[in-house]
């Protein structure tokens, strides 16, 4: 039990991105995501819910690129996802990549809307 709470002290301390970077390397080796077992879970209590009733619910908020606006967009992505300076700059210069994930649709449109505002591109998943 000592090594669980080791490895839960261990992940406690990582940044978003290194989360989002684990999160990544264990679907590569496992073939499965967090959001796949959400969305496997999601049915099973729905009944008779067909296939017209599946609308898309959450939805991954994915910066394509800064438009020629590094710093604005850099700027705009701490304020949403409260990354540190090197955090942020990586994200914005990694394009395309995920500010948020399984944000409700309304969230997603106004960051898009912000990023888009502050010069960068955006694509909603």
């Amino acid at each position: 039990m000592a090594d669980i709470a080791k490895l839960v002290e261990d992940l406690s301390k990582l940044t978003v991105l290194e989360a989002a970077e684990l999160a990544k390397a264990l679907e590569e080796e496992w073939g499965v995501s967090a959001a796949a077992a959400v969305a496997v879970a999601a049915p099973a209590g729905g009944g008779d819910a067909g296939p017209a009733a599946e609308e898309q619910t959450e939805f991954d908020v994915i910066l394509t690129g800064d438009g020629g606006k590094k710093i604005q967009v850099i700027k705009e992505v701490r304020a949403i996802t409260g990354l540190g300076l090197t955090e942020a700059k990586a994200l914005v210069e990694g394009a395309p990549k995920a500010v948020k994930e399984g944000v409700a649709k309304a969230e997603a449109e106004e960051i898009k809307k912000k990023i888009e505002e502050a010069g960068g591109t955006v694509e909603l998943k």
